[in-house]
């Protein structure tokens, strides 16, 4: 707080006299300069405003000139994001820093100089995990520096991680607890603790707000406003959003599959109207989905509870219905090791206990990878729990991110989904998944569905409307390219357009073949080429597509096309990244290092984007 004539006894020129040096103190200054008033004040009988001033202006120049605290007042925040969650965090934690008086610098680590962490002295990582604990493409640089010879001692440097993952993979919150534990060995101080989350972040990426900012302005004075949660978990203010979801009346919903496949994709078309939400194309809707019924009165009659019953639901302590809450607040279809930790605990089943133990990872593995809380509750009774008791270690349900398949431009209050339906056998029951299935068999056209925009800044078209673009995107991978051409098509952007697609049979899987054959008959789509596995005696996928255009691909490439690919990142992306390395060594005559390290510069300038799940 900066002093003033009004709130102090101060004169204006002792006022600007202290205001100039009181932020420059560090605490062990803060410390002696108040035990030298305090003893003054012991020795006289008054101490008045002009003697304080007088003490302080005797402090040496040096003191105030050459504070290293300046520099502590300097924080660096570093995000590395695959779909936007760490980076909305992080502009959402750069305002509430500002607004403290803190000068900071916000940075992806791709943009980051690493040959400039020698000088920080404050850093904040936010960072995800995806996949089986892989770095985000755009932390993939500065996550390979740190962890190479080159990277540097950091004795100075204070840091804190805020580590987001999904603790439905083994290796939950891997390149965050990475980070902490190489920022440590090369010497680094902790701010704070590292901070991991589940997919429901918001309270606990505030929480590690709270400690970083109380450690930085080193005070336990400082408070942070109520409305943190909001501004860390959306980075900017909304009315809708994921902590308040907007109820969208659906529109319409088909089937995009023909009759006779064995795959059911859902359209859906959504309403808008009266939200303000907006979107552009490259981002994504946040659903809130519904458990199936059936299994949550299968649970419930199980464990002998009653239906309705009031338990907790969040840590505010607010109570529904048990029913109710399996049914829309509480994940029961997927099971975690920390959730099979904390079920141990209500029974003395052996058996639970020894899957476990060290010793068991795999047996464990395959168990949560097949198994739902049906399971779980039928394979290790008894249970020694009440309702209220067993519900408080399950997580809240999340929510599932479906890419935009429409452009605003063309669809004002309107946004389209491409949503596939997922169903299997286990273990002798049929098993569905949460969210496809309530849209394809729950959901009907006048329903409402409770969704967020999640923006994706990192899944964008090229800021020139004449930049061509590569797409390359299978099953429901092409969702995003619809949008992407849609939104092109109504801009009358002057860019070359090319979509490499893929599916099992050309008669039943094309998905919205009507829209691209439309968009190639009206020149706004280049190229189009499309591989069908199931079609021919040898299985053929769209990177085998793009190797037979290889000559014409590089040469697009060479003009500054950006490269898009959206899908399944086990195999289909990393196929396809195989195939551009292999087609830039084999038309630019590239060894596979410069191969690699050209794609990497892509990334860099934003010319190789990757929407993978």
């Amino acid at each position: 707080m900066q002093l003033q004539v009004m709130n102090s006894p101060f004169n204006q020129e002792q006022v600007e006299l202290l205001n100039r040096l009181l932020p420059t103190l560090t605490e062990t200054q803060q410390i002696w300069l108040s035990g030298f008033l305090t003893a003054s004040q012991s020795a006289s009988s008054q101490l008045t405003p002009n003697a304080v001033v007088q003490s302080i202006s005797e402090v040496p120049a040096a003191l105030i000139t050459n504070s290293p605290v300046a520099v502590s007042r300097e924080v660096t925040v570093l995000f590395g994001s695959q779909t936007g969650n760490c980076q909305r965090l992080a502009k959402g934690l750069t305002l509430k820093l500002e607004e403290q008086g803190f000068k900071v610098v916000l940075s992806s680590m791709s943009n980051f100089k690493s040959n400039s962490l020698k000088q920080v002295q404050n850093l904040l990582i936010l960072v995800s995990t995806h996949g089986e604990g892989d770095a985000p493409d755009n932390a993939l640089p500065f996550y390979e520096f740190l962890h190479s010879k080159r990277a540097p001692q950091l004795k100075d440097l204070q840091f804190s991680v805020l580590a987001l993952g999904d603790t439905s993979y083994e290796f939950y919150c891997k390149t965050g607890k990475d980070f902490d534990t190489r920022l440590e060995e090369l010497g680094g101080n902790r701010l704070t603790p590292r901070v991991d989350c589940d997919l429901d972040y918001d309270e606990p990426a505030a929480e590690w707000f709270d400690n970083v900012l109380a450690s930085l302005s080193e005070t336990s004075e400082t408070s942070v406003a109520a409305g943190a949660v909001t501004a860390i978990g959306n980075g900017i203010s909304a009315t809708y959003s994921r902590t308040s979801p907007f109820k969208a009346e659906v529109l319409e919903n088909l089937n995009l599959n023909g009759r006779g496949s064995d795959r059911e994709t859902r359209h859906l078309e959504l309403s808008l109207e009266g939200s303000h939400l907006q979107y552009e194309p490259g981002d994504c809707v946040g659903i809130f989905p519904e458990n199936s019924a059936n299994l949550v009165d299968a649970l419930i009659g199980q464990m002998g509870w009653k239906a309705e019953e009031l338990v907790p639901i969040n840590k505010k302590g607010e109570e529904r219905p048990l029913r109710e809450a399996l049914l829309s607040n509480l994940e029961i279809t997927v099971l975690t090791k920390p959730l099979l930790e904390q079920a141990a605990k209500l029974t003395p089943n052996n058996d639970l206990h020894e899957l476990l133990k060290p010793g068991h990872e795999q047996e464990l593995r395959a168990y949560l990878s097949e198994r739902d809380l049906l399971d779980l509750v039928q394979d290790f009774t008894p249970w020694e729990a009440s309702a209220r008791e067993f519900v408080s270690i399950l997580r809240k349900m999340p929510h599932r991110l479906y890419s935009i398949a429409s452009s605003s431009k063309a669809n004002p209050d309107e946004v389209h989904l491409t949503i596939r339906t997922v169903s299997y056998e286990v273990n002798g029951r049929e098993r569905y998944g949460v969210c496809s299935t309530q849209c394809a068999e729950r959901l009907e056209s006048g329903d409402s569905l409770p969704i967020y925009i999640h923006q994706n800044p990192n899944f964008k078209l090229p800021a020139n409307p004449e930049t061509p673009i590569i797409m390359i995107g299978p099953g429901t991978g092409v969702a995003p390219f619809r949008a992407f051409v849609e939104e092109r098509a109504e801009t009358g952007a002057q860019g070359k357009n090319w979509l490499f697609y893929g599916d099992q049979h050309f008669l039943t899987d094309f998905l919205y073949q009507l829209d691209f054959q439309r968009w190639v008959k009206e020149g706004v789509l280049t190229r189009m080429d499309v591989a069908f596995s199931r079609d021919t005696d040898k299985k053929v996928y769209v990177q085998h597509r793009m190797l037979e255009k290889s000559q014409e691909l590089y040469q697009w490439l060479l003009e500054g096309a950006s490269v898009y690919i959206c899908g399944d990142e086990k195999h289909m992306a990393h196929d396809v990244h195989n195939t551009l390395i292999k087609i830039l060594e084999q038309e630019g005559g590239k060894s596979n290092e410069e191969a690699v390290a050209y794609l990497a510069d892509m990334q860099q300038q934003n010319r190789y984007q990757r929407d993978v799940y």
